[in-house]
């Protein structure tokens, strides 16, 4: 756990950044193989609730995912963590490569007594997930990936540099607000390693392996990743139980950019209902359906084809 000096840190840094989003979750402490982790918890979810676990992208920790986080934590029994050596929690002694934050997630959970959950991604978060499912698959319920990362599309460094600046100005401005610090804290040599380990992770490979029902929801705004089609295409290679979701109007961090739409389509995935636009969302961004495997029951509805991407 902290010592006081440490959050007195952590206070000061709060007032340094007064702009700071307040959460309806509750800030917890928990300490993972000897390293102070920090996370998020739903306070009043329903005892029967199913569990639902927000894992954060690149650099960032679990703050830009509150938005969606907040919307479903009514209904599911909601945790956010910062992984080991992002955001607020401590840094191991090693630095951590994509599969053992996987397993960190999973002491994580066991931690706190979570025997199944579903992961939820942005990012980064989702190659994690993947490996969470190579090792854990008993422990995972469902998998979202919400704008999947790595592997060649990001390669070389310079090439995920320019895709990141370009996605940059497509984001909100409080985006920047929020993923600035964390940055910063994360660190140059952190970024070139975990970037490395990022970018050579099999992403494409475990991808496929899953076994569980899947949503992945990409922006078509997003640089980060290739277009809807190829996306669709490596979709349709599983064995039928991935369901890929377009949101129109969205780019790379969807959990705060399009918080509304991304928990509706959550919300209707879990149940095994059609995707369809949030009447509750209105603006410039739509959802649309565009692959569903045969697994779920509710296959047979008619997706909704969306736009062409410009």
């Amino acid at each position: 756990m902290p010592t006081n000096a440490q959050k007195a840190s952590y206070q000061h840094r709060g007032r340094r950044h007064p702009r700071r989003p307040a959460s309806t979750l509750t800030d917890k402490w928990t300490s993972i193989d000897g390293v102070d982790v920090f996370y998020r918890e739903s306070p009043d979810a329903p005892a029967d609730a199913r569990v639902m676990t927000h894992l954060h992208g690149f650099g960032l920790s679990g703050r830009y995912l509150l938005p969606t986080a907040e919307l479903l934590a009514d209904e599911f029994h909601t945790f956010v963590p910062d992984l080991p050596g992002f955001g607020r929690s401590g840094k191991p002694k090693d630095p951590l490569d994509v599969p053992d934050l996987a397993h960190a997630a999973a002491r994580f959970l066991e931690d706190r007594g979570v025997d199944r959950t579903t992961l939820v991604g942005n990012s980064m978060g989702c190659p994690v997930i993947c490996e969470f499912a190579y090792h854990y698959p008993e422990r995972l319920e469902r998998a979202v990936l919400v704008s999947p990362a790595g592997g060649v599309i990001n390669q070389p460094l310079r090439r995920a540099v320019g895709q990141l600046a370009r996605d940059g100005g497509r984001e909100p401005r409080k985006m920047i607000t929020v993923a600035t610090p964390d940055y910063l804290r994360f660190g140059v040599p952190s970024t070139f390693r975990m970037f490395k380990a990022l970018t050579q992770y099999p992403s494409l490979e475990r991808l496929l392996a899953l076994k569980i029902p899947t949503l992945v929801v990409i922006g078509d705004r997003d640089p980060l990743l290739p277009g809807p089609d190829r996306i669709k295409e490596v979709a349709s290679q599983t064995d039928s139980h991935v369901l890929l979701v377009l949101i129109q109007g969205a780019a790379h961090a969807i959990n705060f950019s399009h918080p509304g739409e991304l928990a509706h389509a959550i919300r209707l995935f879990m149940d095994d209902r059609p995707i369809v636009d949030d009447p509750d969302s209105p603006g410039t961004a739509s959802v649309f359906e565009i692959h569903r495997g045969v697994f779920h029951p509710a296959a047979d509805a008619s997706p909704t084809e969306p736009p062409a991407r410009d």
